[in-house]
């Protein structure tokens, strides 16, 4: 593990694979911790011949967190399903987006490939449109491009979603069988899933960061505009299960962006089982691999 002092924030990192090898950065999602990017699934990308980056975002893990900054997520999410602009918020995607950069400029690592998920797909997006001379490729996994539809989320998911946590760890352990509702259905283990939310649990609990991380999002806007001008090998992929971010978001990033693939996942929710990892592994490494032929 190492630590990047970005501006004001540390943010926690780890790597794999060989530092000579092209570099891929992986963005973790909404509330998650870069173990949610297992190791085993890390080093699969890195066999492949990639210096494979996990890191912590601001507000997760042991990366920075703005403790005692409040934000009313709820009334934030209210506002942006009726229209209204989100602002005054504590940070946005595109401080996210520098946060990822800065995490490349301490190794030293001029151009990546990035692969995001969910929330994590709109930092990379982000990062795309903004500095797009370091990105190689795009990959935006179970992801969106910022338009309201992004709240056209399910009653049940969006309840659960914004529903508080059990902050005892026994009972946070046991509420992760409510998260089979956006879950691929074929591969959901409730067992496995309480042994998951025990190590990230233990490792950092921080909640709070869950609603400034939504404030960020819902601050950043509709990105297609500037994802309809990106000239990045990009590729998205999508589960044909997700009822968090239905897979109209990933057509739709597709539809968006020029020359960009889309894979259609079936029995993939919003989550990365294990048993899909071999289809998704496979599917970033080839992308990666044309987009290293495109640029050379």
């Amino acid at each position: 593990m190492a630590r990047a002092k970005i501006g004001e924030m540390e943010l926690e990192y780890e790597t794999f694979g060989s530092p000579g090898d092209p570099a891929l950065l992986l963005v973790m999602g909404l509330g998650a911790q870069l173990i949610h990017w297992p190791a085993k699934f890390c080093r699969m990308l890195a066999d492949g011949g990639f210096q494979v980056i996990r890191f912590d975002n601001r507000d997760a893990g042991l990366s920075s967190k703005l403790d005692g900054v409040e934000v009313d997520f709820v009334a934030l999410v209210a506002a942006a399903l009726e229209g209204r602009e989100v602002s005054d918020t504590p940070y946005d995607l595109s401080d996210m987006s520098e946060d990822a950069f800065g995490i490349l400029d301490d190794l030293g690592i001029e151009k990546a490939h990035i692969v995001g998920a969910s929330l994590g797909g709109m930092i990379a997006q982000t990062m795309a449109i903004e500095r797009p001379s370091r990105v190689i490729s795009l990959t935006s996994i179970m992801s969106a491009t910022g338009t309201r539809e992004i709240l056209g989320i399910p009653d049940e998911s969006l309840a659960l979603l914004l529903a508080p946590a059990p902050t005892e760890r026994s009972a946070y352990l046991e509420y992760q069988d409510q998260y089979a509702i956006w879950c691929s259905k074929k591969y959901f283990d409730a067992d496995l899933a309480r042994e998951y939310a025990a190590v990230s649990y233990d490792r950092s609990h921080y909640p709070d960061g869950s609603g400034r991380q939504i404030a960020a999002l819902l601050a950043s806007g509709d990105r297609e505009p500037d994802l309809a001008e990106i000239n990045i090998p990009t590729l998205v992929i999508h589960g044909r299960d997700d009822r968090l971010l239905l897979p109209l978001l990933g057509q739709r990033t597709a539809d968006v962006i020029p020359g960009s693939n889309y894979l259609l996942v079936s029995d993939m929710g919003h989550d990365l089982p294990e048993p899909l990892w071999p289809v998704v592994v496979d599917a970033v490494l080839s992308h990666l691999r044309n987009s290293v032929s495109e640029e050379e």
